[in-house]
């Protein structure tokens, strides 16, 4: 019995792990797709979806999978915004760390997911706007972070309108990703 306890973390983590460049990729496509730059901000700020994908991560499979999914963003960087990649990929692997934990930590306590998934959400959203902010004041001057702060918690709010009904439904039709909430 032992052996199988073994084998079954084993692939656990390898699933996790899979699952986790799986959805750095898609975080980097989608990031990469969905790109509207901020007209007139010379610091390069831009809005995405990339955020819905990193939220439904860190939802779905938990912190570790959200940390690699949120780095992802960093990838799609490259060629949107070369000045973001090393913040990008600081902030965002934090924000898909927070959004996992979070949501585990509060589902053990509060029976909503999809309240739970909001509380979550909204503090990792928090700090994603609140570290681009110091990011932009310190490279590019407080009126840029200005400019782009309400830019970036738009983008939050609209990941958590895409991320929370597209939990719910991956639950309906995959219900056994339960067992990582």
């Amino acid at each position: 019995m032992q052996k199988s306890t073994t084998t079954r973390k084993s692939l656990l983590s390898t699933f996790q792990i899979a699952a986790a460049a799986i959805f750095a990729a898609l975080v980097a496509i989608v990031t990469a797709a969905t790109t509207i730059p901020i007209p007139g901000v010379s610091g390069g700020g831009i809005f995405n979806l990339g955020e819905a994908i990193i939220y439904a991560a860190a939802l779905l499979l938990g912190p570790f999978v959200g940390l690699i999914a949120g780095a992802g963003a960093a990838i799609a960087d490259i060629t949107v915004a070369p000045a973001y990649i090393p913040i990008t990929l600081v902030i965002k692997a934090i924000e898909g760390l927070l959004v996992g934990y979070l949501v585990k930590s509060l589902n053990r306590k509060i029976k909503s997911l999809s309240l739970c998934a909001t509380i979550a959400i909204l503090v990792g959203g928090l700090e994603m706007v609140g570290g681009y902010f110091i990011y932009e004041t310190f490279m590019w001057g407080f009126s840029v972070a200005l400019v782009n702060a309400p830019v970036n918690i738009i983008q939050m709010l609209a990941g958590l309108i895409i991320a929370v009904p597209v939990i719910h439904a991956v639950l309906r039709v995959f219900p056994q990703f339960k067992n990582y909430l």
